[in-house]
């Protein structure tokens, strides 16, 4: 069965969203990754989460938007970047879209940091003028947070671009976009890691030759399941306490 409102027929999506009134939101970036990962990393990931938390609460997902604002990292070929204003844009008319589809309770899963600012500002002005419930899950620094002891390095080593989480976690969910051979560990200059406490600008090319930083060497499948496995079930249990009995569908004319 499937939970992607995409795959589904108009018939088949009346009578689904009679049954939740819930729906994720993926969405993602295609940017560089190393030369060991696929520039669509965060699609990727974005979307299989979804589909992992979908199939434990019965949610409905929405379709992806595939880019987003990743300027950042635009001195890397490939990368594909969307200015604020377009993306804006493109998430404000797919969420309106939802809302008047019925939905009343909406996560965003998103796969790409750049996206994040966008979503919560119509993530606040949605709940305050349609009453909807928003959550959004910064899922790189999500999983940062709810790593524990999984990863053998820390900080930027573990958690960089491109490096042992976000390998891992492709190591488990597509395996046959990993290039391994093609994996290293590059740690960055003291200077580009310097001021934590200030937001700062630094083009990712100046921190690294190859898009990685940290140690992509040490990834694993293993340690990809267990970083998704834990991440999955805090989620869950997230979307039980903020939306609680509200994942029943109550029929009400959007009011515009």
């Amino acid at each position: 069965m499937t939970y992607k409102i995409m795959e589904m027929s108009w018939t088949e999506f009346e009578r689904r969203r009679k049954e939740t009134n819930t729906v994720i939101v993926p969405t993602g970036a295609v940017e560089v990754y190393g030369p060991h990962l696929p520039m669509g990393t965060d699609c990727i990931v974005a979307e299989a989460i979804s589909r992992l938390v979908a199939e434990r609460t019965g949610a409905l997902i929405a379709p992806m938007i595939e880019l987003g604002e990743s300027t950042g990292l635009i001195g890397f070929p490939g990368t594909l970047a969307l200015s604020k204003e377009i993306f804006h844009q493109a998430i404000d008319g797919l969420f309106t879209e939802l809302i008047r589809s019925g939905f009343k309770n909406c996560l965003f899963i998103t796969g790409h940091a750049g996206n994040v600012n966008s979503i919560s500002y119509l993530c606040r002005k949605y709940q305050r003028e349609k009453g909807v419930l928003c959550g959004q899950v910064d899922w790189w620094r999500f999983a940062s947070a709810n790593s524990g002891d999984i990863f053998e390095m820390k900080g930027h080593m573990a958690h960089g671009h491109a490096s042992e989480c976000g390998t891992s976690v492709m190591l488990y969910l597509s395996p046959n976009l990993v290039r391994m051979e093609d994996a290293a560990r590059v740690e960055p200059a003291p200077a580009h890691i310097s001021y934590p406490d200030i937001v700062r600008y630094v083009p990712l090319e100046t921190k690294t030759p190859s898009g990685i930083v940290g140690d992509a060497t040490l990834g694993s499948a293993e340690k990809g399941r267990k970083i998704i496995e834990k991440c999955v079930d805090r989620i869950v249990e997230y979307m039980s306490f903020e939306f609680g009995g509200k994942t029943e569908n109550i029929e009400e004319e959007w009011k515009s």
